[in-house]
């Protein structure tokens, strides 16, 4: 685990920071239902849910943006395509509060703002728990004048930042911001500017990334390199030497270093040609809500290496944000430099 004097150094490099990223930005509208109050609908006989209150926050890109600022990155700078529409409004006002430049979110009233919307009600255990998610999604490509526009903003954001950030969310190939002309631009981007960092995360297209550092899950990684997302051995040592083949096999096939999130197992990394190392995981107690976790790794990861960070260091380091936003139920957590010392103290003591 990271020194708490090399932790410090790293910490103190991160407001100084101007990050650029790209991808699926969406709005995440939290309803806080209140379970004492019951009304049933005369309509349809069923109980009405009674809204207590509603949380509007950054999404998917925006969740890596709000880690971002957590940690005291000085400026993020996203490059994405919403909607012109009233969860359009919800999300330039939660971003508002952040240390964000939007003057490269293009707007297209042909689509729809991404939206989750994320009922939760407390249980009779007093746990509270997340209802079934609603989706508004685009379900189609954009036009090519909008990903012209894109392209071009790509390159702006690459050409003024100290490094890029990539998140495709959407599964569907093409209906998200990362389509296959925006994947082939930043190839031909990180060619001719090899020294910058791309890092790239990808939930079902992260084999077709030419270029950058990839950062796929264990079931991400075993599903593009054919395996089954979990392995089927008893055995925990079967088990993560076939979780490092798996790692490893992807780096060769891709020629592309990787960060691969595994839960409380921590991560693997993998540089082509090179053994598999393994960072480890800080340990959690109690209820966790892993909601993010993978995003508020990204965070801690870009951040450290911008600032020189070695590979393993900066994998602790993305461990040591996803432990303490994990805890943080019915919310997609964050973490700061003051809960990053505490939980540094706590597990070294």
């Amino acid at each position: 685990m990271i020194a708490l004097e090399r932790l410090e150094a790293l910490l103190a490099g991160f407001p100084g920071l101007t990050i650029g990223l790209v991808g699926d930005l969406f709005l995440d509208r939290y309803l806080d239902i209140d379970p004492d109050l019951r009304e049933l609908s005369v309509e349809t006989g069923l109980e009405a849910y009674q809204i207590s209150r509603v949380r509007n926050s950054p999404g998917a890109l925006g969740t890596i943006l709000n880690n971002l600022a957590a940690l005291g990155v000085g400026r993020l700078v996203p490059v994405t395509v919403i909607g012109d529409d009233g969860q359009a409004y919800d999300l330039l006002k939660a971003l508002a509060r952040l240390p964000v430049g939007t003057e490269h979110i293009l707007q297209d009233a042909k689509r729809n703002t991404p939206t989750y919307t994320k009922p939760l009600r407390r249980d009779a255990d007093g746990i509270v728990r997340e209802l079934n998610r609603l989706d508004l999604r685009n379900r189609a490509s954009f036009d090519s004048d909008m990903q012209a526009r894109l392209l071009d903003r790509i390159t702006r954001v690459w050409n003024s930042t100290a490094g890029l950030i990539v998140l495709d969310q959407v599964n569907e190939e093409g209906w998200g911001v990362v389509t296959p002309a925006v994947r082939t631009h930043l190839a031909e981007l990180a060619r001719r500017d090899p020294d910058k960092l791309m890092f790239v995360d990808s939930r079902a297209h992260i084999q077709k990334f030419q270029a950058g550092v990839l950062k796929p899950n264990l079931a991400e990684c075993r599903r593009a390199v054919g395996m089954a997302a979990e392995g089927q051995s008893p055995d925990p040592a079967e088990r993560d030497a076939e979780d490092q083949r798996a790692v490893g096999e992807l780096a060769r096939r891709t020629e592309l270093t990787l960060f691969c999130t595994r839960g409380e197992q921590g991560m693997l990394i993998a540089e082509p040609g090179r053994p598999v190392v393994k960072v480890s995981g800080y340990p959690v107690t109690g209820p966790i809500d892993v909601v993010g976790a993978g995003d508020s790794a990204t965070s801690g990861i870009v951040a450290s290496l911008l600032v020189g960070a070695t590979l393993p260091e900066a994998a602790d380091l993305g461990n040591l944000v996803a432990s303490i936003t994990v805890q943080q139920l019915g919310t997609t957590g964050t973490a700061s430099p003051e809960q990053l010392r505490a939980r540094w103290h706590e597990t070294h003591a």
